[in-house]
């Protein structure tokens, strides 16, 4: 019986897998302070707390568990020659991030909700979206990814795995590992479709016509605050693009491409969740004042003490 999975990683060239180390390094770095820095002003800046920034602050939360999934071990196996992960482990890396991504993929369905709500539903705005649909909303998005990553792992607990335990990746994901048990996967396979790729898909295409139900009101009732929801609406739809642009690829595309599916493994595991937090922060005013308010009261503390 398999009792560890090797990585192949990245590549097997020493200088590129060091160029790789820095650039990641950099990329993780940039992850935790950049969604840190989210959450810390949204939580300090009174201005920040409504509902669009409470479940900002939860995507931005979640994005960085997300990466810190499986970027330090991707980091950290750069300097080894034997990049090895036990069955436990990678049986946690595949509940871990079915977790996170259906938290975020129900997040994300939230967002587009509550734009709907202020810019459709103005004078409802504040009884639609009250505290306490705003915390039912965070609750049933951290259920929902819990039970999504326990049907996803119920896949694959009980496989037989006995020979191969090469996963051409650098992190575990069911696809993946699917593929390594010593058992027919034809089926499994269709279920995995039929769990996160058809959910997946389905998600994609209710937010598309959400956010373009929502353009279309605000193109019909153009007024001072239009230029600025349309600001806001182009953030949601970049990061909804980042988000299900891989996922769609991974779980519900038919005819996998190994060097297009690291590619975008890579893509949806690190580099989305560092474009998340520039993408709202650089198109966001309330943002980049409430971070300016921050640092001014850092440094006005700083010479106090």
């Amino acid at each position: 019986m398999v009792t560890e999975f090797i990585f192949l990683g990245l590549s097997n060239s020493q200088e590129l897998q060091i160029f790789l180390f820095l650039f990641f390094l950099i990329f993780y770095v940039g992850i935790v302070c950049g969604n840190l820095l989210i959450v810390i002003t949204v939580a300090s800046d009174s201005h920040l707390h409504s509902p669009m920034y409470f479940l900002l602050a939860n995507l931005s939360l979640i994005d960085l568990s997300l990466s810190s999934v499986t970027a330090p071990k991707m980091i950290a196996d750069f300097f080894n020659k034997r990049k090895v992960i036990s069955f436990k482990g990678c049986l946690a890396q595949i509940f871990l991030l079915h977790f996170f991504g259906g938290s975020e993929l129900v997040i994300l369905l939230a967002m587009a909700f509550d734009r709907y709500a202020a810019i459709c539903k103005p004078l409802h705005y504040t009884r639609i979206m009250c505290h306490n649909v705003c915390v039912g909303i965070v609750s049933a998005a951290w259920g929902i990814g819990f039970l999504h990553s326990v049907s996803q792992l119920a896949f694959a607990v009980n496989l037989p795995f006995c020979g191969p335990n090469e996963v051409d990746s650098f992190y575990c994901d069911l696809p993946r590992v699917i593929k390594l048990a010593c058992t027919d996967t034809y089926r499994l396979d269709i279920m995995v479709i039929a769990n996160s790729g058809v959910l997946t898909v389905c998600s994609f295409v209710l937010l598309i016509i959400s956010y373009t139900v929502i353009l279309i009101t605000i193109q019909r009732r153009p007024s001072d605050r239009s230029s600025k929801a349309l600001s806001t609406l182009t953030a949601h739809i970049t990061v909804v693009l980042l988000f299900f642009g891989p996922c769609i690829f991974i779980y519900a595309w038919p005819f996998p491409i190994k060097s297009l599916d690291k590619f975008l493994a890579v893509f949806y595991s690190v580099v989305t969740p560092l474009l998340n937090p520039i993408i709202y922060t650089l198109r966001n005013k309330d943002m980049k004042a409430a971070m300016r308010r921050l640092r001014k009261w850092n440094v006005s503390s700083g010479i106090k003490s």
